[in-house]
């Protein structure tokens, strides 16, 4: 599953708008789904769940610095709850920029990544991304006025190769490349939150399966989280913060060498290394385990006997063949 890297939950900013006369433009990053309350008004008007703008105007813009900059695959300019009101069309382009830069300046030179396309009312309209470079800032360049709920940049985090350097990387996480590859239940809330940056928030921002009836010695739940490039693991975090009555009450961590093949993903994999064997875990702690387990592309993170975790973080430093893997990726995406 690609990541949203504009959303608010990874640090993404709208940081310029032409106009937000009826919706204030941060709203367009927001992680929640859109939500509408007709007939509720404020001096904006009535109140909207997104970026809308005032009447009449000739081609509205919003910019976006993304959370993490990466390769993006698809856009999703989300009008939900905008019917007659949304923008008739847009175009969306990308750039790299400094964080401190100003996007706004005649110098910046943009790419346009989505040609210009009518939008459909109250409605997804996601456009496919066919460019494998490097981006960190996207502008949504409106043909005309109008209000958009969500704007979601899909795509691939290619982590910088000098940030790596000399240090100590949380492999599994988000910022970092990471991916939750399947899990085996998100009956409550789904497995990805598991490698989010921040802390958990509250018993929903986390991962908590369907009570299992059929406990036996090896009933359990589970969720695969793959690495951007091989690594020697030295460190894992189970974080069950917030799950007070339904936490896992033990864990184990198994490591994978292998990669998955195009025709069957992950479900081949094996997962045949021991990175954290059988452990009893306290609810609503974070817990850190020295591991030392080499050469790791991806770990199953197995819960006895069903899932109540809040965030998973895997420590480690990439292999040589992972050094060199980064620093190829990040070529390819300049």
């Amino acid at each position: 599953m690609n990541v949203d890297l504009a959303s608010r939950a990874f640090g993404g900013s709208v940081v310029a708008a032409s106009d937000e006369s009826f919706g204030v433009k941060e709203r367009l990053i927001e992680p929640a789904e859109p939500a509408f309350v007709p007939g509720t008004y404020d001096d904006r008007g009535e109140v909207v769940d997104g970026w809308e703008t005032r009447r009449h105007a000739d081609g509205d813009w919003a910019i976006v610095r993304l959370g993490v900059g990466g390769r993006l695959r698809a856009i999703d300019v989300d009008t939900r709850f905008f019917s007659g009101n949304q923008p008739t069309g847009c175009r969306v382009d990308a750039c790299v920029l400094p964080t401190v830069a100003d996007p706004t300046a005649d110098s910046v030179q943009w790419t346009t990544i989505v040609d210009t396309v009518a939008l459909k009312p109250d409605s997804h309209n996601v456009f496919n991304v066919d460019d494998p470079r490097r981006y960190t800032h996207v502008r949504l360049q409106l043909e005309s006025d109008g209000g958009v709920a969500r704007l979601r940049a899909y795509g691939d985090v290619i982590p910088d190769p000098a940030l790596w350097d000399d240090v100590t990387v949380e492999m599994s996480g988000v910022e970092q490349g990471g991916r939750v590859e399947w899990s085996s239940d998100s009956f409550y809330s789904d497995a990805h939150v598991l490698i989010a940056a921040d802390r958990p928030r509250n018993m929903g921002d986390g991962w908590e399966t369907r009570r299992r009836r059929d406990i036996g010695p090896d009933t359990h739940d589970a969720v695969m989280i793959s690495f951007a490039v091989p690594a020697d693991l030295l460190r894992v975090e189970i974080d069950t913060s917030r799950f007070v009555f339904n936490a896992s009450p033990e864990v184990a961590v198994l490591g994978s060498r292998a990669r998955p093949c195009g025709e069957h993903g992950w479900a081949l994999v094996p997962f045949d290394v021991e990175v954290l064997g059988r452990t009893r875990i306290a609810p609503d702690a974070r817990q850190v385990f020295v591991v030392d387990a080499t050469d790791i592309t991806a770990v199953r993170v197995q819960a006895y006997p069903d899932g109540g975790i809040a965030r998973v973080r895997a420590f480690g430093r990439p292999t040589e063949h992972g050094s060199a893997l980064l620093q190829s990726n990040w070529e390819a995406s300049a």
